[in-house]
């Protein structure tokens, strides 16, 4: 039996060393969860800036967009699939924080449906009609821009008149 225990220890070097790895990387992990913000696609998250903001620079403002408002807020709109970042600076120029943004397919009752290598998308809340989607062929999502893009100006002139 005393044989036995100096090799069982040999054994146990490598796992410890490999469980040592593993809580390393658990303990840095929630400290870039932080900073992600996840936005679903054409919807809006309020954040919170910090003190002395004074310039905001987006990576990629084809992928979110962020607007300042009152009170120290602002508001990130995703505006296409994918990952950029933001910094936000001082008066003098010192980065105050930088935050990645995660922008992501929106959550809900969506259907996507797939013909072949040609794809459209409907939302079922509370009845399933086309989705105006990122990736859809572009047949569909043409079509699908321009019946909004009609309601719209329908919507528009209707309006301006006074509903008459």
């Amino acid at each position: 039996m005393t044989a036995s225990r100096p090799l069982g220890r040999k054994f146990c070097r490598p796992l410890f060393w490999l469980s040592a790895v593993f809580c390393i990387m658990a303990l840095n992990a929630p400290g870039h969860a932080a900073d992600l913000i996840s936005v679903p696609l054409d919807k809006a998250r309020i954040l919170h800036l910090p003190d002395r903001a004074s310039t905001i620079v987006i990576g990629n403002p084809l992928i979110a967009d962020l607007s300042i408002q009152p009170g120290g807020l602002a508001v990130i709109t995703g505006k296409s699939y994918g990952e950029t970042n933001f910094v936000v600076l001082d008066k003098a120029g010192i980065v105050l924080t930088e935050k990645t943004v995660e922008v992501t397919f929106p959550s809900g009752q969506a259907v996507v449906v797939y013909r072949g290598s040609d794809r459209e998308t409907y939302t079922c809340t509370p009845d399933c009609s086309r989705m105006l989607t990122l990736g859809d062929s572009p047949d569909i999502f043409e079509s699908t821009m321009k019946e909004i893009t009609n309601r719209n100006s329908q919507s528009a002139a209707a309006g301006g008149s006074g509903g008459r």
